[in-house]
């Protein structure tokens, strides 16, 4: 994974480019922490990004809800009809 600032997007454009296209994903800092994560997509290959991607995100919200209810037991129906619409929203 290759990083980049803010500032590197800024002013480094030409570089960031480069290495997003060599990498094919960066992960962009903000003040020192990750803040987005770009991908590389072309013409052919932008709605299977899209949607890989929000399939990404939904199985990671799934994930969080399952430690959740490890650590503090079961949901109710309630509490889990409230996470997926959560995270239906996200999406």
């Amino acid at each position: 994974m290759v990083y980049c600032s803010v500032r590197d997007l800024r002013n480094a454009k030409k570089e960031v480019w480069d290495n997003l296209e060599k990498e094919g994903e960066l992960i962009v800092l903000n003040n020192g922490k990750p803040r987005a994560l770009i991908f590389d997509v072309t013409n052919e290959n932008v709605d299977m990004m899209i949607k890989a991607v929000k399939q990404a995100r939904a199985m990671i919200s799934f994930n969080q809800m399952r430690e959740k209810a490890q650590i503090n037991g079961f949901m109710s129906e309630e509490e889990i009809n409230k996470e997926i619409n959560a995270a239906r929203k996200a999406i």
